[in-house]
């Protein structure tokens, strides 16, 4: 959905919200460098959004108005995270059309989330707005709030640099440990046989489980209750691997025949016992950004 302008209630305030999640997790999610991170910035960008949507007033352009919200948030968490740096290059006032537009949007579209990564914070964003999303220039100039000039500078040296990127292999991710790998083939094992009695016995009793885009729940009683809600499905089938080098169970339907994996599932452990919980299943969208792989 684009929308350019007009008043929203708020029921239209939460369809704009719900069909704007899948393009907000892209542009989150190669702006932050990891998918599972980049949710994260979503969900707070979108908590941020209804907080002020009541005092707002009329939102000219709602998408620019939520993109720069998320776009903030992003810069938020990068500086969280002591990741961004302080770069700015000297701006050039005029570019000349790049007929290499097209090829520019293909490598965008395969470049890894690591890739993005190596960008400075203002070419990182224009490229993901412009060649990921598909923004025009002058969208992408509302949504950043700078001028036309910085826009497609930067656009220019985005593009430049990623090409150059993509050129150059990326390290492999480290192999799972012997201890990870048998964990995570237990608690498959375990979870595919329905022996949910046996995983509610590993709660911490302070757990957290977080079903981004449906619900999250806190504590061994409550946390319990989402073992209970897959047993009366059978859409299902867990098998250990790695999601964008992060140990996960990696999950298909069995009835397809294709096995291919829907959403994924990330543990965190304390003292041997689940500490959290993230089930992705209601959020599958950000399978589009996550690189997985079976062990």
């Amino acid at each position: 959905m684009r929308l350019d302008q007009g008043r929203l209630d708020e029921a239209g305030f939460g369809r704009l919200l719900a069909d704007m999640r899948p393009r907000l997790h892209r542009y989150c999610a190669r702006m932050i460098g990891s998918a599972f991170d980049g949710e994260d910035v979503v969900q707070e960008a979108l908590a941020k959004a209804a907080e002020a949507f009541p005092a707002a007033g009329p939102i000219e352009r709602p998408e620019s108005w939520l993109f720069r919200i998320a776009h903030n948030s992003a810069h938020d968490a990068l500086r969280r995270r002591k990741r961004q740096r302080a770069v700015r290059s000297d701006i050039e006032p005029t570019e000349l059309a790049d007929s290499r537009a097209a090829a520019d949007v293909r490598v965008a579209a395969s470049a890894s989330l690591a890739a993005f990564m190596r960008l400075p914070p203002a070419p990182r964003a224009c490229v993901i707005l412009t060649d990921v999303l598909g923004y025009s220039a002058e969208e992408t100039v509302a949504i950043l709030a700078v001028s036309l000039a910085a826009t497609k500078a930067a656009l220019r040296r985005g593009r430049q640099r990623l090409r150059a990127y993509a050129k150059s292999p990326e390290d492999d991710a480290a192999p799972l440990s012997a201890s990870e790998r048998d964990r995570l083939r237990a608690y498959a094992d375990r979870f595919n046989s329905r022996d949910f009695d046996a995983l509610r016995d590993l709660l911490a009793e302070d757990v957290r489980l977080d079903m981004p885009n449906r619900r999250k729940l806190a504590g061994r009683s409550e946390v319990s209750r989402y073992f209970t809600h897959y047993d009366e499905i059978a859409d299902w089938r867990m098998a250990p691997g790695l999601a964008d080098g992060r140990p996960a169970l990696l999950v298909s339907d069995p009835t397809h025949v294709d096995a291919a994996v829907r959403y994924v599932v990330l543990l965190d452990w304390s003292d041997g016992r689940i500490a959290s919980i993230r089930d992705y299943r209601f959020a599958a969208y950000v399978m589009e950004a996550v690189a997985v792989g079976r062990v």
